[in-house]
């Protein structure tokens, strides 16, 4: 697409609030009888404090790696891991990321790991005893008050394998939460759950979340990934644009890895225009940040929105499908940036070829957007009608 001519300086995005994760161009190579390889390649990934984020992505794909490098257990080969305002791997020795650790993160896996001697009292006062939090006697009023708030103070003197599943895993929950960390991290933590458990087990992540803590859940159910507030997909090594996975979540992740790579960003200040009406079109849009308004303009009358896009939402495709030139004016909106992903024609025609579901789905999108177009311009007719009609009335008058 050929943008409108930008009159105004260029715009300069706010700065984001202090991330709970700032991960910074992070590599990871590691070495073997075959040669080097490269697992995580220049990762930039910020996770906001109180966020809900899921990550999949499938097996060799990096994301345990991506995991080790945010929990401190393993070192990047290059770039930056910032946690909870902690450099982890600049800053702090192998002790001292341990004792961080304690105190700062906690995990739950998919097979619990509790230990079989221990109650599940005991079992969730061991991490206030390894990181020396809390007094002795004080140790264990919170470990019941934990339970308690996974519904497990009745069990609290019952071995692991006194309880079911669900509750093993609700037990570990409450055993991560033993030093009130502001990070939890799960691995596949309803992997081995029925479904009303692992129901329980996201309600309580959620809940988790919304008072503050930071919760990242990896997991190949695309049910729980619905319910959370960001789900981050890891590829080959590189992380794929959430922009992108919410706009064409029909590609494989193969393919969302290689629109990524092909997208150019572009920014637009707050009421600035995009794309006029009747402008040649070579570029198909993803909205990264911000919201745009699509606008209809006439010689004898006010513009008229027609519709406000948002995150994951795109334009564009009408005009690059059709062989035409833009049906309506395209501006940012007038309360903040836009921030736009564009892939330029050429690789957005290949990508449909190649996905024939998402070429359907953009098809139909282009069907309604212009159906949309039709009935705005007749409403637009007939206001212009009544207006010219109620004008000439009053000079009759």
């Amino acid at each position: 697409m050929t943008p409108a001519p930008q009159n105004l300086p260029p715009v300069s995005p706010a700065a984001p609030p202090p991330a709970m994760i700032d991960l910074r161009r992070v590599v990871k190579k590691f070495k073997n009888a075959a040669g080097e390889f490269t697992v995580l390649k220049g990762i930039e990934l910020h996770i906001g404090r109180g966020e809900f984020v899921s990550i999949v992505g499938k097996s060799g794909s990096g994301k345990s790696t991506l995991l080790n490098m945010i929990t401190g257990i393993d070192h990047p080969t290059s770039g930056q891991v910032i946690v909870n305002g902690q450099d982890l791997y600049t800053s702090l020795n192998e002790s001292g990321r341990s004792l961080w650790r304690g105190r700062n993160l906690g995990i739950v896996f998919q097979f619990f790991q509790l230990l079989p001697m221990l109650s599940l009292l005991e079992n969730v006062m061991l991490p206030m005893d390894y990181a020396g939090l809390y007094d002795f006697d004080e140790r264990p009023r919170r470990a019941r008050q934990l339970l308690g708030m996974v519904g497990l103070e009745q069990h609290a003197h019952k071995l692991p394998m006194s309880v079911s599943t669900g509750q093993q895993q609700l037990a570990a929950i409450a055993r991560a939460l033993a030093t009130d960390p502001p990070l939890l991290v799960a691995d596949e933590p309803t992997g081995n759950l029925d479904s009303r458990s692992a129901d329980t087990i996201i309600e309580l992540f959620t809940s988790l979340a919304a008072q503050g803590k930071t919760v990242i859940m990896v997991t190949h159910d695309p049910s729980l990934t619905e319910r959370t507030n960001r789900n981050i997909i890891i590829s080959d090594g590189e992380l794929i644009a959430d922009a992108v996975a919410l706009a064409l979540p029909l590609l494989s992740h193969r393919q969302m890895l290689q629109v990524t790579r092909q997208t150019q960003p572009h920014t637009f200040a707050p009421g600035q225009a995009i794309l006029l009406r009747d402008a040649e079109v070579d570029t198909f849009f993803i909205i990264e940040e911000g919201e745009v308004e699509i606008v209809l303009q006439g010689k004898n009358r006010a513009d008229a929105t027609v519709a406000r896009l948002g995150r994951g939402q795109y334009f564009g495709e009408v005009e690059l499908l059709r062989g035409g030139k833009s049906i309506a004016s395209v501006r940012a909106s007038s309360t903040s940036p836009v921030r736009l992903l564009g892939l330029p024609r050429a690789a957005f025609l290949a990508t449909l070829k190649e996905s024939p579901l998402t070429e359907e789905a953009i098809a139909r999108s282009v069907q309604s957007r212009l159906q949309e177009n039709r009935a705005q311009d007749r409403r637009s007719v007939v206001d212009a009608l009544s207006g010219t009609i109620k004008k000439a009335l009053r000079r009759s008058s």
